[in-house]
């Protein structure tokens, strides 16, 4: 047997040579699109309603807790008082004040809770108007709204022209269009700012911090911020429980809707086309959490303002999307 390399002659031998243009080609790898994991996680947990058996474990625990405590305070001051009248006194003056605090804070959730419904109140009764033709009912809509805004110094000029022009308006439709341009115009444009911000802060933490579930948190606590505050645009001051009960209105709405749901489509004002897909996935997910996030803002706005949208006038999610995203986006293809 011959020893060493076997060399073999391909131009006598009778196998045709291989040709690259016949090679198979390369299958691409199948990468999937960012489906926006975090913002999807935060609306689900956020609309999530508990049982009725976890309702009634915390409300026992709540009820338990505090008449442990309250019995305690109440042994440990009447025994100060009994050995240290003086500090007996002192810390009856610490817990009456914190009573009082307390107290105040739940007034101020009453309050609260009191702002949201006139804000329903109004839109329901607009939307009334509106149907049914009622001018008068319009125009006690816009007396309301008047009150609702006199104190807010950026709606001065807005309301001057209403009380000018109202007059004019001789149908129920026509007058709160009116109401709508001259009132909440300005109104409207800070929310969509406080919208385009939250968008814009998620998509920037989801794309650059890798923790798990850190961008489920961020993205929770950003939106919980974004819809105080588009609340706050509109007149809707709320607490802690109120702000939670308005997020899981917004969230549940857009869970019951599909609204969570991801297309190409989405981000197609910003990127175009299926372009997703082939994004680095950090970036492609906090593009996606991103435009989700304005997607809440949107029902939120529709949720929190005192007059319902006109078809014409309601805000666009891919206008929104594009101003809070389109900088982002850019600044990472020249980066």
């Amino acid at each position: 047997m011959a020893k060493g390399p076997v060399l073999f002659d391909l131009d006598t031998d009778s196998t045709p040579r291989p040709q690259v243009a016949e090679a198979p080609p390369v299958p691409d790898l199948h990468v999937a699109a960012p489906e926006g994991q975090a913002m999807q996680i935060a609306a689900r947990l956020a609309a999530r309603r508990p049982s009725l058996l976890v309702r009634l474990f915390w409300w026992l625990a709540a009820a338990l807790t505090g008449a442990i405590v309250s019995i305690a305070a109440w042994s440990f001051v009447t025994d100060l008082m009994t050995r240290y009248p003086l500090l007996g006194w002192g810390m009856t003056a610490l817990f009456a004040a914190f009573l009082l605090v307390l107290a105040l804070l739940g007034l101020r959730e009453m309050a609260a809770f009191g702002r949201f419904a006139r804000l329903d109140g109004l839109r329901h009764a607009a939307a009334e108007a509106v149907a049914q033709g009622d001018l008068p009912a319009a125009r006690n809509v816009t007396d309301r709204l008047i009150s609702l805004y006199r104190g807010r110094e950026e709606t001065r000029w807005g309301r001057d022209r209403l009380a000018d022009l109202r007059q004019d308006q001789l149908d129920a439709a026509g007058l709160l269009a009116l109401a709508e341009a001259e009132l909440l115009g300005p109104l409207d444009r800070a929310a969509s700012r406080e919208i385009e911000a939250a968008a814009r802060q998620v998509a920037t933490v989801t794309a650059l911090v890798p923790l798990a579930l850190a961008d489920v948190a961020a993205a929770l606590t950003a939106n919980l911020r974004m819809i105080r505050r588009v609340a706050e645009v509109y007149g809707g001051r709320s607490g802690f429980f109120g702000s939670w009960r308005l997020t899981r209105a917004v969230l549940s709405h857009m869970v019951a809707t599909g609204a969570v749901a991801v297309g190409d489509d989405l981000l197609e004002p910003v990127l175009g086309g299926t372009i997703i897909g082939k994004l680095s996935r950090r970036f492609g997910e906090g593009l996606v959490n991103g435009a989700l996030t304005a997607r809440v803002g949107v029902a939120a706005m529709e949720v929190c303002r005192p007059l319902p949208f006109a078809p014409e006038k309601r805000p666009k999610v891919r206008g929104i999307i594009k101003n809070a995203l389109g900088g982002l986006f850019a600044s990472n293809k020249k980066g």
